[in-house]
């Protein structure tokens, strides 16, 4: 009879730890950041907002991983040693896709608050330097201290997601920005209420007030 193929373990949350390890036990919970993000932020934001630059953000990060998964197949460069006790080493480590994710978040993330582009990324330079950055460096340091990654692995993945980030914010708000109009214009726009607020100064202030007026307006009244 024929050896059974290896099983492979969907790994979206399944991070493990040394048991009694306090440090590894928060980094394991670090190292999940990119899947609270990805389901809580981009999820969400695209369910309820609708924004066109929050969407174009995340196809940017749907990029970027899938760039990953190409160069990961392509160089199948081994996790390290310590992956092997964790009996997770059922997939390639060069470039580190968790640090690639939070870099190219981060990046794209420090480049809209930067420019004040979007109503969700102004006035909010001091949470991105005090809360993203560090959360993206500690998601680095989780991956070698869990022993899923070397450092040269995490690096590499860092390095790649900031120069995609980088490009990719180019990309969207040089050449792609311009079109937004007619892409809220366009049937597939209007249909799933695709808008852009980015031209509107104080996006928060804009929609309280226009709630408010809605409020008092006859054609918006619900009838009994």
């Amino acid at each position: 009879m024929a050896n059974p193929s290896p099983l492979k373990a969907v790994t979206l949350t399944h991070v493990r730890y040394q048991r009694g390890d306090q440090l590894g036990h928060f980094l394991a919970w670090i190292s999940l950041i990119p899947v609270f993000i990805s389901l809580g932020g981009f999820v969400s934001h695209c369910i309820f907002r609708r924004e066109l630059q929050g969407l174009f953000f995340a196809i940017g990060l749907l990029i970027s991983q899938f760039v990953n998964e190409v160069i990961k197949t392509s160089v199948q460069q081994a996790r390290p040693e310590t992956c092997a006790l964790l009996e997770m080493c059922d997939s390639h480590g060069w470039p580190s896709s968790h640090a690639q994710y939070m870099f190219f978040f981060a990046v794209y993330l420090t480049l809209l608050t930067h420019y004040r582009i979007g109503s969700l990324f102004r006035t909010q330079m001091g949470i991105v330097f005090l809360l993203v950055w560090p959360s993206t460096v500690l998601t680095m340091y989780s991956r070698v201290y869990l022993g899923y990654h070397t450092v040269a692995q995490v690096f590499a993945g860092a390095a790649l997601g900031a120069a995609l980030g980088g490009a990719w914010f180019w990309v969207v708000n040089k050449s792609v920005r311009c079109h937004f109009p007619a892409i809220e214009e366009s049937a597939f726009g209007r249909f799933f209420y695709l808008k852009d607020t980015s031209h509107i100064p104080n996006v928060l202030k804009f929609e309280y007030e226009n709630a408010r007026a809605a409020r008092k307006h006859v054609s918006y009244k619900r009838s009994d």
